[in-house]
């Protein structure tokens, strides 16, 4: 009677992890994206973006020597979803630009990647064609990416944020 007792208690317990709104459960550790108006902070010494960093050290040649992604921020970032998989996360931004056929979309990193007081931050960031064209149905100018991040990476990040030009959505962990 007593191992069955324990077997009932343990199936409830662990029953209980499946629940939507538990914070042990590691799939609810993110909840869902919000949108926000963008706030654009000009540094100090505002550099020219065009003007790559100077980087030293033993490699440096070989980074100098990497092609520099020449992305433009998308217009609207109209979802964002960061999704728990083994070992980690997925971070998954979907926007909507004034140009049809984007290409070579991509989440670039802020801040060389780190977080900022628990922040991860990204901007959503895609190629133009040269003969873009604007309007159109918004299915043609909708892309989306996709980032993984290990949970080395996300250890101390409270909240994860993709910014477009208009808007930035966040999503802070339960």
């Amino acid at each position: 009677m007593r191992p069955l007792t324990v077997i009932v208690i343990a199936s409830l317990v662990l029953g209980a992890c499946g629940l939507r709104e538990s914070r042990v459960n590691p799939f609810n550790w993110f909840g869902n994206s919000r949108s926000e108006p963008r706030q654009v902070a000009v540094p100090a010494e505002a550099a020219n973006p065009l003007i790559p960093r100077q980087r030293q050290g033993i490699f440096a040649r070989q980074r100098a020597l990497e092609a520099i992604y020449t992305g433009t921020p998308v217009a609207v970032v109209s979802d964002m979803r960061v999704e728990r998989v083994p070992g980690g996360a997925i971070i998954r931004a979907t926007g909507v630009d004034q140009f049809q056929g984007l290409f070579d979309v991509q989440l670039t990193p802020e801040n060389d990647g780190e977080a900022v007081d628990g922040v991860l931050s990204y901007r959503l960031e895609a190629r133009r064609p040269d003969n873009a064209r604007p309007g159109g149905p918004e299915a043609t100018r909708r892309v989306t990416a996709a980032l993984a991040l290990t949970d080395q990476e996300l250890r101390g990040v409270r909240t994860i944020r993709v910014a477009g030009v208009e808007n930035v959505r966040s999503s802070r962990r339960r």
